[in-house]
Parts: structure tokens; C-alpha cells; sequence
């Protein structure tokens, strides 16, 4: 994505006021993605503070003689600190700099945004909440399963597979997450997949649950592959999945069948049939 035009009217958005920190959300990756208030955002700052997971391509749309420093924070790999970010943050801002916290996702979503904004308003710095479109939203869309559905989906529980210590987090109650919503979501679930599927299992959750995995969603190199709960280290291993990728846990996997993108019509349509045939006795 090469640098956008834009009408930066200040009507139509918040005033970027010197001093003052945004928190941004990149959205999942795809720089289509990226929001208007987003891409304002970037064509006013004088400093970004981008993550790991935010791309070249978007950030080809920083201003001109804007700085750029890198904040990445990836699990198992070299990253900065927390409390350095926050430093960088508060430091830029009491120079008199408009400041981007660029974050891949949306801020407030397993993303730190909580803390950042905590430290910024501890510290008297004005700060902004630019929401993005985080990576479940869009990588299930852009992978052809819906995040609800009113026959197989009516409510969806999203967890961290991560902790702040790198550690599965240990005050989830899976009795109650395997018991409670239809369709569990995890970000950063890959360092600790056995665990979350043995976990599971174990609760009660049926071996053949349908179960995908999705890196790199919404762009040009995502992986999905569509298994099955008891069958889900066994063929992560297998297609070498890395991280960053989405855990989804559900029937609503199911629907992929006819709703993925790159499928023909005709396939689409035979699934869909197959799915309305086997639904058509339940209201809708």
C-alpha cells in the first residue's frame, strides 16, 4: 500500500494535539484493513512506536521526517520491555511530539493497550484510543468462518494462550471455558497448543470438534488448516504453523466449507446445500 491520499480535515477526526499519545490499532495485517482515523493518525505524528506485527507497507504511509522506532514484542524472540516502551511513550510526549503507539490488531485486545494507557494517564499524558480490527475478526472473515452464527455460534469466549510470563496463563477455569461458549478463540496459542487441546479434551470437549488454525491472517501469506480438536498438534506440526496465528475451536469451523474464498461457486454451493439440508429442521 503506497501512501494514500487522505483529506486530513481536522473535522473529521480528533485533534492531534502536540503531546498527546494515540494508541492505534493496524488491524490484522492486511494494510486495506487499516482504518481512516488509523491512517490519519500516521500522516500526522511526529514519532511512531510500532510493533512486531505491524508492516512495511503500512508504515510507508508515516509522514515524511516522522520517526519510526520499533518496539516489538514477540514471543521466544529478543524484545523490548514493557516498561521501556512506556518510557519511549512518555518521553516523546513530554518533548511536545504527537505520538503513535502503533499496535497490529486493536490495542485493547490481548495487546497491552490496557497498560500503556494506565502508565500515560498515571503520567499525565494525553492519550487517544484509535480502535483496529483485531486478528480474529479478520482472519476468520478473511478465511471464509464466521465468528457467529445464530444456529451453530451464538456466543464466542476469546483467551490468551500467553502470558505476560510467557506461560500459559494459569487462572483460566477450563471446566467453565470447555462448558460455556460454542466457539472458543485463542491468540498466541502456538507456544502452547498441546496444552491448550489436552486441556480441553480433558474437560469434556469432543476429539472431533472441528478446529482451525490461521498464521499470518488477512495476508498474502496466510496458512489455515482445518482439523480436528484431537488432530490438532499432530497436523500444526506437520504444515509447520508459526506464529502469529489464531486458534479457532467449533462447529462454526464447519461453515468454511462453503463460505471459503477461494473456493469455486460451485463448491460453495454444494456445501451449502449439504449445510441448509442438514439444517433446514432447526429454526433459524
Amino acid at each position: 500500500m503506497k501512501n494514500i491520499a487522505l483529506n486530513t480535515n481536522t473535522q473529521d477526526h480528533p485533534n492531534f494535539e502536540t503531546g498527546t499519545v494515540w494508541l492505534v490499532g493496524a488491524g490484522p495485517g492486511d494494510p486495506g484493513l487499516l482504518t481512516i482515523r488509523a491512517l490519519y493518525s500516521l500522516q500526522v505524528a511526529d514519532t511512531v512506536i510500532y510493533d512486531a506485527l505491524v508492516s512495511k507497507s503500512i508504515l510507508e504511509n508515516v509522514k515524511p521526517g516522522a520517526t519510526l522506532e520499533y518496539a516489538g514484542k514477540r514471543g521466544g524472540k529478543k524484545s523490548s520491555k514493557q516498561p521501556d516502551i512506556t518510557k519511549r511513550l512518555i518521553e516523546e510526549a513530554q518533548k511536545g511530539k504527537r505520538v503513535v503507539r502503533l499496535k497490529g490488531g486493536d490495542p485493547f485486545m490481548f495487546g497491552r493497550g490496557g497498560e500503556e494507557a494506565l502508565a500515560l494517564a498515571a503520567a499525565k499524558i494525553p492519550f487517544v484510543l484509535i480502535p483496529g480490527v483485531t486478528a480474529s475478526v479478520g482472519g476468520l472473515a478473511s478465511s471464509g468462518i464466521p465468528l457467529t452464527h445464530r444456529t451453530t455460534g451464538s456466543a464466542v469466549t476469546f483467551l490468551t494462550g500467553h502470558s505476560a510470563g510467557g506461560k500459559l496463563p494459569n487462572d483460566l477455569n477450563w471446566n467453565a471455558i470447555a462448558s460455556g461458549a460454542p466457539t472458543l478463540i485463542f491468540y498466541m496459542a502456538i507456544a502452547h497448543l498441546e496444552s491448550i487441546a489436552n486441556k480441553l479434551l480433558n474437560q469434556g470437549i469432543k476429539g472431533d470438534t472441528p478446529t482451525a488454525l490461521i498464521a499470518n491472517a488477512t495476508l498474502k501469506n496466510q496458512h489455515i488448516i482445518v482439523t480436528s480438536l484431537e488432530e490438532l498438534v499432530k497436523d500444526a506440526e506437520k504444515e509447520k504453523i508459526v506464529a502469529p496465528a489464531i486458534l479457532v475451536i467449533g462447529n462454526i469451523v464447519e461453515l468454511r466449507r462453503a463460505l471459503d474464498p477461494n473456493s469455486s461457486i460451485e463448491e460453495r454451493y454444494k456445501a451449502a446445500r449439504k449445510i441448509i439440508s442438514h439444517w433446514h429442521q432447526t429454526p433459524c
